[in-house]
């Protein structure tokens, strides 16, 4: 099959099985310091008339893929003889179908840069093209949605947008100047509510020691200041890696910006989810590079559960909360309950004594850290 259309570079992991279509390309602001999803390119967006057209080919290509499946469910075995043929893009589309084709998400890293009645249209035309879809989500920024009204986001949700995911990062006025987030906690606050009054579903997503040693606790005492007042459906954990060719990489290697270790970012963590009150968020730890995986839970019922998993981790002793670490990175563990298991506990404890006697344990661990990006 032929026909193309055109994609991204990324989505959130909750989005792993939906339809990528991409709306603008690239970030509009792209120069965060911890980022570089973006690096080099250069923000466009993309014509109504481009993104039809897009919806149109992924709509001939569901025909087709459904007309040489048996029945026209998207089974397994077309799902292997599409690999075979190479097309990523038919593969991704079927690969869709047989997950269900209810969730599309728009990228890249701001579509709601657009206007809101150009987004309208494209919405509208999606539900026509492709009936079955019944969840579309996209990323945007505070910035924008602060500038948006509470009318134009719900016109948006009523054309059929169902979630919003928003990079927050912090809540720290400090932290978000030092990272050059370009937005301030007051626009996230505002953005926040706008959506939420739209009635469209809110993901704000956090980033674990982005405070680094300096700012840890302002970092975690006014993020969840931020969430407080926004009430997000769900707040998404996320952990700080500090890639090469980034800003916030070279304040690290001139000594301005401090990482901290592993312990003092759960201690953060649980800091952050102690102040949070009275909301009825969903908190979700849903990326493989997060220490603790197992934190996720609704507030308010379940934070005594959500505090009882920091302090096990932080009651360890030091030298295993360090094999947890190393193991965790590894993929050896998911969970705390792994960390003694009969094979892997003496496995990455040789590996652990051996780094230590190299003195090369902290740098495995950042490399182990950046594989999984």
């Amino acid at each position: 099959m032929t026909l193309s259309f055109e994609q991204g570079p990324i989505r959130p992991p909750s989005e792993a099985a939906s339809l990528l279509l991409r709306l603008t390309r690239n970030c509009p602001w792209n120069r965060c310091a911890f980022c570089r999803s973006y690096h080099g390119e250069t923000f466009s967006r993309r014509s109504v008339e481009e993104v039809k057209g897009d919806i149109d080919k992924v709509a001939a290509m569901c025909e087709v893929i459904r007309q040489n499946s048996r029945d026209g469910d998207v089974d397994m075995d077309v799902l292997l003889e599409l690999h075979k043929e190479g097309s990523f893009q038919t593969f991704h589309v079927a690969s869709w179908l047989y997950h269900g084709g209810k969730n599309v998400f728009f990228q890249d890293a701001n579509s709601l840069v657009m206007q809101t009645k150009d987004v309208v249209e494209i919405l509208r035309y999606l539900k026509e093209r492709l009936p079955w879809v019944e969840r579309v989500t996209t990323y945007a920024r505070s910035s924008t949605l602060a500038r948006k009204s509470v009318a134009d986001l719900t016109a948006i949700g009523e054309a059929g947008l169902s979630r919003i995911h928003v990079g927050l990062e912090s809540g720290s006025d400090a932290v978000l100047k030092m990272i050059n987030k370009g937005t301030t906690a007051k626009q996230h606050v505002e953005a926040g509510q706008r959506v939420k009054a739209s009635g469209i579903s809110l993901s704000e997503y956090i980033i674990l020691g982005i405070g680094g040693k300096g700012l840890s606790r302002e970092h975690s005492i006014e993020t969840a200041k931020v969430l407080n007042q926004i009430n997000p459906n769900y707040i998404r954990i996320r952990s700080l890696t500090i890639p090469k060719r980034t800003a916030l990489f070279e304040m690290a290697q001139r000594g301005e910006f401090q990482e901290e270790t592993d312990p003092e970012v759960i201690a953060g963590a649980r800091l952050l989810v102690e102040n949070l009150e009275g909301i009825e968020s969903n908190i979700v730890s849903d990326h493989s590079l997060n220490l603790l995986e197992e934190v996720n839970g609704k507030l308010p019922e379940d934070k005594p559960a959500l505090l009882a998993i920091f302090d096990r981790y932080l009651k360890l002793p030091e030298k295993d909360q360090l094999i947890f670490s190393l193991g965790k990175r590894w993929g050896l563990y998911r969970v705390l309950d792994d960390l003694y298991n009969p094979v892997n506990y003496p496995r990455v404890t040789a590996v652990y004594e051996r780094l230590q006697q190299e003195g090369s344990y902290r740098g495995t661990l950042t490399e182990l850290k950046n594989l999984v990006i």
